[in-house]
């Protein structure tokens, strides 16, 4: 994140900056639509997070009014027959009849509408792409309350579109994608658009320990039939590769953490705890989608949300081993990027701590997230097949068997080709034997051991991987697990230098070697409950690591990081974003631009970072006001565009007249970049400024005159624990 400055800043300046009523508001049946005077305030921008040095300004300095600003004075309102405008609007501006107004349809773009001060006898015209796309949105926001005729302020469909996109996901998006794992969420979680088996039985699957949770499951499915839920408790053994692969052909849900609330006739009653998925197909809980949407959780003030989906990731360790790729059954022997202990400390640092009962609250969630990221470091990241004993560094190599059933119809067809024509058969008569054992082709299992790496690592697909992902020791998932490392040090240095763990595992030797290995397996692995963990092994593992990454992964050469076949005994020779991550750095994808943006701010480049943010937010916002407010899963950053060609299609991109839910990790990555940008870089982006011509201007170069020191917050230096240990460790 930006600092914890930024932040408080973004939260004080969101409170009082001038915006619309929230539509649940505004179109709700007992809603007067009184005109409202709203009150301008100079919000501030963000000062330097490493120096913490702030440039003064007045801060009451007028500035100049841009054409998107609100109108706040006698704004316009318009008397609207719902059904007619929507029907009249869409008939003449859809020209592509996708229920979306965009520049590449081809109408007049121009409607008009009767004033209400005049009860619809004067007219006035609505103009452009971009305040017709809002008039369809608000249409159909009012007749999803049941309105037929509304009175339409004019600064609904001219709000600045950074102000309206921003609110959208802080107020709608979030809330469209939540989801809860109860009796009450079962109905709408369940739907899986990924199930191509043809048995669509809704299912549940338990961990074999949680009965108390198992017979909850019966219950409800006994108390609502017209749910069709199947309940399975698994086996203790729930990833074992062969049981799992015999979930194929009926796949379900994978139950998450609970919590005890009061009932109604003074009782105990189990309730999902809330969490947010990506959206679109994606219906389920995801590993490192997890960690950039809490980030934006946490800029929109949703603590709980993000401290909630921690407590998701802590169950999913102590019953299925791992983080999982998705809350799913298909996912059970694969984990993704590891980001829990930086989404761990980034919660923790705005957990209320201004009390003794409040501190000890706060150390003793973080003493359980921990205690579960180190059960995953050792057992899952740093053991063979992911751990390379030679090397030291890890690698993306989940366990498995057969064909992902996750994937698309026709995803492997040119794969599986060649061997079904070998065979004399189709394709789907292959794949049903190849998947049963019934014909055995070792090199399509090697295939499928890359491919399901691919998929652990979170880029799927990319022919960086292709064909060798699982013998990669990659700088990403290295990075991370240095980050890993320095975050356990950092956890334990807050509470106290010591910490006790209380599951019973392997600690993987160290350090880790081939011989260190075979002594462990003829010897006994060291236990987890034999001695407490401290901050100076943690600190000497980060600094192995790093001694590892720059003698295997760096190229003095080319002075750039890239991944190491642990096979071949070789770098990789392909340039990758990710070489970027040492520094929590990349640049094109919601994910990669976070970090890029954290990167370089950790590292004293934060005008770097504010112009890479203008950039990505430049592209978000400009595609939500061309094409009817979408928030796609990706972009082409080369040609800017969020027309891309995807294995399954751009998600995100598919809704009617409005947008619902936007993206996950695309919400964050909006939210979170607007934490970096300047008041001026934001008034720009709300008149859709190119990034060319704003730095075209040197507007960079007088950044440093619009960073100021917000009233009430003193002029002192803040510190952050992960930067105190950065530094310690990488001497910075």
């Amino acid at each position: 994140m930006a600092s914890s400055r930024n932040r408080q800043m973004l939260l004080q300046s969101r409170g009082t900056r001038a915006g619309v009523v929230h539509p649940d508001q505004f179109y709700s049946r007992d809603t007067q639509h009184a005109s409202s005077k709203k009150v301008r305030t100079n919000s501030t921008s963000q000062a330097d997070p490493l120096t913490r040095k702030s440039n003064t300004l007045e801060m009451n300095r007028r500035k100049r009014r841009m054409s998107h600003d609100p109108q706040t004075k006698n704004s316009r309102r318009f008397i609207v027959d719902v059904d007619e405008t929507l029907r009249i609007v869409l008939q003449q501006e859809d020209t592509d009849g996708d229920f979306q107004i965009s520049v590449t349809d081809s109408g007049p773009k121009l409607i008009t509408l009767g004033t209400a001060t005049s009860n619809g006898v004067k007219t006035f015209d609505i103009r452009g792409n971009y305040m017709l796309s809002n008039l369809v949105q608000e249409l159909a926001i009012a007749r999803d309350h049941g309105r037929t005729r509304i009175v339409l302020d004019e600064e609904r469909l001219s709000e600045p579109p950074v102000d309206r996109l921003s609110r959208m996901i802080a107020t709608s998006f979030w809330r469209s994608l939540t989801r809860r794992i109860d009796g009450d969420g079962l109905e709408i979680i369940c739907a899986d658009p990924k199930n191509r088996t043809g048995h669509l039985t809704p299912r549940i699957y338990v961990p074999y320990s949680e009965m108390k949770m198992f017979e909850y499951y019966k219950a409800v499915a006994k108390q609502r039939p017209h749910l069709r839920l199947e309940v399975i408790r698994l086996p203790k053994e729930c990833d074992d590769p062969a049981f799992v692969k015999s979930l194929n052909d009926k796949p379900g849900l994978l139950a998450l953490a609970m919590e005890e609330v009061d009932d109604d006739m003074g009782g105990k009653a189990l309730k999902g705890i809330p969490f947010i998925v990506p959206g679109a197909r994606f219906n389920e809980l995801y590993n490192w989608d997890s960690y950039f949407i809490a980030l934006g959780l946490i800029v929109d003030g949703q603590v709980e949300m993000a401290k909630g989906m921690v407590e998701h990731f802590v169950f999913e360790i102590k019953h299925y081993n791992k983080i999982l790729n998705g809350s799913r059954s298909y996912y059970l022997c694969r984990t993704q990027p590891p980001f829990l202990t930086d989404m761990t400390l980034q919660i923790y640092n705005q957990l209320q701590k201004s009390t003794p009962k409040e501190v000890e609250a706060a150390n003793t969630w973080l003493k359980r997230a921990m205690r579960a990221a180190i059960k995953e470091y050792h057992t899952i990241w740093m053991v063979p097949p992911r751990l390379d004993p030679v090397t030291g560094l890890s690698r993306y190599h989940p366990d498995g068997l057969g064909i992902p059933p996750e994937t698309e119809a026709s995803h492997f067809t040119h794969i599986l080709e060649p061997y079904a024509a070998k065979h004399g058969v189709s394709i789907l008569e292959f794949t049903e034997a190849y998947n049963d054992g019934r014909l055995r082709e070792p090199d399509l299992d090697e295939y499928f051991v890359h491919d399901r790496a691919v998929r652990e690592s979170g880029h799927d697909t990319t022919y960086r991987f292709e064909k060798k992902c699982a013998y990669l020791a990659t700088i990403d998932l290295n990075a991370l697990l240095f980050k890993y490392e320095v975050d356990i040090a950092t956890a334990i240095e807050i509470l106290g230098g010591e910490l006790d763990l209380e599951e019973d595992f392997n600690l993987s030797p160290f350090p880790p070697s081939k011989e260190a290995f075979e002594a462990a397996n003829k010897s006994g692995f060291e236990r987890s409950l034999s001695r407490k963990q401290t901050k100076e092994e943690w600190v000497k593992r980060s600094q192995l690591r790093e001694e590892r990454i720059n003698k295997y992964l760096w190229n003095e050469g080319k002075k750039l990081y890239f991944d190491y076949d642990t096979v071949a005994g070789a770098q990789i020779p392909y340039e990758t974003v990710t070489a970027f991550w040492a520094l929590w750095a990349g640049y094109a994808w919601p994910p990669h631009q976070i970090m890029a943006w954290v990167g370089f701010e950790r590292y004293g480049r934060l005008e770097d970072a504010q112009r890479l943010a203008y950039r990505w937010l430049y592209m978000m916002t400009t595609a939500f006001v061309d094409f009817n407010g979408v928030v796609p899963e990706k972009f082409d950053a080369v040609k800017l565009s969020h027309m891309v060609d995807a294995e399954y299609g751009n998600q995100g991109v598919d809704f009617k007249m409005i947008p619902r839910e936007g993206f996950g990790w695309m919400n964050a990555a909006y939210q979170v970049g607007l934490t970096f940008i300047t008041e001026a870089m934001r008034r720009a982006l709300n008149s859709c400024v190119s990034p060319e011509k704003f730095f075209a201007k040197g507007r960079m170069g007088v950044m440093d005159a619009t960073i100021q020191v917000p009233i009430g917050l003193p002029d002192e230096e803040v510190f952050d624990p992960i930067d105190l240990a950065l530094e310690a460790i990488m001497g910075v």
